[in-house]
């Protein structure tokens, strides 16, 4: 099973815009990251999201190359505090591939649990538009594959 990881991009700031949606740096970078995972005609079964409107944003660009089954949803358990056991949970029942589309440190924390068991335990330096493919072994052994940020696109 493949899981993708993405913080959101670049939001406004909550004093240009309260409901902080992407910024033109952050449209830019997903423009880039989009054009790179098009290449790599990623499927999954479906692109989830915290609700909050960059994540959104990020989640509906990503959807427009990343072939879902299911569309693009937000879920609960993604927001920026929340304990990410709750995503270890639901990932034992998934079998298919699944994009979640959040914020730090949840991400962060996610990632640690799932490779390291420590949710305290930093295995990724997420960047804003950036994406990290983990996949889960027939043992249940989580592990990174890749990640591309829009930096290393320019």
């Amino acid at each position: 099973m493949g899981l993708y990881l993405v913080q959101h991009a670049e939001a406004k700031r909550e004093e240009e815009d309260p409901t902080r949606s992407l910024s033109d740096k952050g449209w830019k970078s997903l423009e880039k990251v989009s054009a790179f995972l098009d290449g790599l005609h990623i499927k999954v079964v479906r692109i989830l999201h915290s609700g909050k409107l960059r994540a959104k944003q990020t989640a509906e660009k990503l959807g427009e190359v990343v072939e879902s089954s299911e569309g693009v949803k937000e879920t609960d358990g993604l927001k920026p505090l929340d304990d990410p056991n709750i995503w270890k949970e639901r990932l034992r029942e998934e079998s298919g591939n699944v994009m979640l589309v959040g914020h730090l440190p949840y991400l962060s924390r996610l990632s640690g649990l799932l490779v390291c068991g420590d949710p305290d335990r930093k295995v990724v330096d997420f960047k804003k538009g950036g994406v990290v493919c983990l996949e889960r072994d027939d043992e249940g052994n989580w592990s990174v594959v890749w990640i591309i940020i829009p930096q290393i696109l320019d």
